[in-house]
């Protein structure tokens, strides 16, 4: 980043209403001095493994962008066609490895950035998992897909609960990888502000990122450090501040908006895959040391919620953690694959 980048970033920042001082401490180690190259909110530097495209939506007023990738299968077509939502912390271009087997066994695959992630726009709105729902159903129909089979990732997996809850006659199969929500947050994890949760976005590091990032991980390998390393660039944005916004909206609507005490109403067959060394809980760094050790205990979590929906299979990954599609992914394409041909 040059100097007048940065002067940009503190004036939008103090624009905002915070103290230099702390919008000087938000900035990234090496923002001056040069060490990552910036990135856009928008990521139009960012290449996506498959070309994106762009759904217009209005919502509160403001004209926006849902960006997709909409992946045709690669040979003969089954007809059928998968739904891939992304987690908190990441964006589409995750799933591109997913998205390549799918395709090959015939799967067409929607793939698509929700509003306030990757590609897509970053407005100030009231997020919440309804009109990401809805957002994502208007997204099938503009491309002809009436019935689908959804995938969710973590924040993903809460969107996919949600949608399957909205529109269940539209998926055939639920797969939930390691989603976080599996408890209701709100018992232990203490209230934040939006503005509380703001200021924490604008506080992180490159070198808090990529520890945060790292703890989703049983054996780290460097290529995950990719999507860390996304995180800190866009820090490095003069648009950050709206990112950090956005991010804090969403980080609200996981708190406030649980989805866990609505399983039993699920009618779609579900696959349920945990990472059996999966302990992430959403506001972690707020909640009680005694309490560490009871929250977010994936095994269990796991089990309790595959008695609760009434056509779930579990699949338990040992020494896995928050993402099995990476950590493990020769075992969770074919866990997936086998699921879907059910």
């Amino acid at each position: 980043m040059n100097i007048s980048g940065t002067i940009r970033n503190i004036v939008v920042a103090l624009g905002a209403g915070l103290s230099l001082a702390l919008v000087l401490a938000a900035l990234p180690a090496g923002a001056v001095a040069g060490g990552l190259k910036p990135l856009s909110i928008s990521m139009d530097e960012y290449a996506y493994p498959y070309p994106v495209h762009l759904l217009p939506l209005t919502i509160e007023g403001q004209d926006l962008n849902m960006a997709y990738m909409d992946v045709p299968s690669v040979g003969k077509s089954n007809g059928r066609a998968v739904l891939l939502l992304h987690g908190k912390n990441f964006f589409g271009a995750y799933w591109k490895d997913t998205i390549e087997v799918l395709a090959r066994s015939g799967y067409r695959v929607v793939v698509p950035d929700q509003i306030g992630f990757g590609k897509s726009s970053k407005p100030d709105i009231h997020y919440s998992f309804h009109r990401m729902a809805a957002n994502t159903r208007k997204l099938l129909d503009t491309l002809g897909i009436e019935k689908v089979a959804v995938v969710g990732h973590s924040m993903g997996g809460m969107l996919a609960t949600r949608f399957a809850l909205m529109y269940p006659v539209s998926v055939t199969h639920l797969v939930l990888e390691d989603p976080i929500g599996l408890e209701d947050y709100r018992a232990f994890v203490p209230y934040a502000t939006v503005e509380e949760l703001y200021r924490s976005e604008l506080n992180a590091t490159e070198e808090s990122i990529r520890r945060y990032h790292r703890g989703y991980y049983v054996r780290w390998q460097p290529v995950y450090d990719e999507y860390a390393m996304a995180a800190a660039r866009w820090k490095l944005s003069a648009e950050y501040p709206r990112l950090a916004m956005s991010s804090a909206l969403t980080y609200e609507m996981i708190y406030e908006q649980p989805v866990c005490h609505e399983f039993g109403n699920l009618a779609a067959k579900t696959l349920l895959v945990i990472g059996q060394a999966d302990r992430t809980v959403v506001g972690k760094a707020r909640v009680r040391k005694e309490l560490l050790s009871r929250v977010g205990q994936y095994p269990e979590l796991g089990r309790k919620t595959a008695k609760l929906i009434p056509n779930a299979r579990l699949v338990e990954l040992p020494e896995v953690g928050h993402i099995p599609h990476f950590e493990a992914k020769e075992r969770f394409h074919r866990e997936l694959l086998s699921f879907l041909q059910e």
